[in-house]
């Protein structure tokens, strides 16, 4: 994957990060790949977990130097994490794929077998296209803060325990590729062709990758769909994206699982 000169290193010898213009807290640097030890940190990982302000506080300070933000939770220490699998020599470039081919590839795979006609409706089986762009209600990285504050403060929310992570990456949509994460390897096996789909939903909602578990996905939403029908295509995407989201939640159709996209500042997904 093509990328940017990585701060990290400098770290190595400069923990507080006051030559990069920052002020960090104890952390630690982490670069162990799956098979061994990457060539470069990966990220920079805080000792402890975020509170409400931390994002706020190094985020946009860190975003200037190469360095964005996103909420992890390694399991345990960044020296030996528990279940995490980074592979960043397996992934591609996002900018090699096209997200509406990646969608409607995904979808095609979802519905070729008719058996969820139902759960995709108003669409059943034909894939619908792109949904149009939502109309910004807040600036995309204020709404990531915030989503953060909220994830930081929520010790039952999607991410167990999160500790602030400084990833070196061209675009928060490309924090998973630039990891090599594999939360979604059972049904995505190279994190790029989901970063292609993130660029999009940046591009069009103003999403920021706020949070990555072992298996999940948080991102925070500057421009929602406003209206239930374009709610509903928007719904389209995330079940070709992440079909457990929505066949896995309480509410089971496409048309159920719209009713709460209107308006929501937060998208969370999770794969099986």
């Amino acid at each position: 994957m093509a990328t940017l000169p990585n701060p990290l290193p400098r770290l190595a010898t400069d923990p507080s990060g006051r030559s990069l213009g920052l002020q960090l807290p104890p952390g630690r640097l982490f670069d162990l790949a799956h098979d061994g030890p990457w060539h470069e940190p990966l990220l920079w990982y805080a000792e402890k977990p975020a509170a409400p302000g931390t994002w706020k506080a190094l985020g946009a300070r860190a975003s200037r130097v190469g360095l964005l933000p996103v909420l992890l939770d390694l399991g345990g220490s960044p020296d030996s994490p528990q279940d995490w699998v980074f592979l960043p020599g397996e992934t591609s470039y996002p900018g090699d794929h096209d997200a509406e081919d990646v969608l409607a590839e995904y979808w095609e795979a979802e519905t070729e077998d008719g058996e969820v006609v139902e759960e995709t409706e108003p669409f059943g089986d034909e894939w619908p296209g792109l949904a149009p762009a939502g109309a910004l209600s807040a600036d995309p990285d204020t709404r990531a803060a915030q989503i953060a504050d909220a994830l930081a403060g929520d010790p039952d929310g999607e991410v167990e325990e999160p500790h602030l992570a400084l990833v070196p990456a061209r675009r928060s949509a490309d924090i998973p590729a630039a990891l090599g994460w594999t939360g979604a390897v059972n049904y995505e096996g190279d994190a790029a062709r989901l970063c292609a789909v993130l660029r999009s939903w940046e591009d069009r909602f103003g999403i920021r990758v706020v949070a990555l578990g072992l298996d999940t996905l948080v991102v925070s939403v500057a421009a929602p769909p406003a209206t239930r029908e374009d709610a509903e295509a928007v719904a389209a995407e995330h079940f070709a994206f992440c079909p457990d989201t929505v066949l896995q939640s309480d509410q089971d159709t496409l048309s159920a699982y719209a009713k709460d996209l209107v308006g929501s500042t937060a998208w969370t997904f999770w794969w099986d």
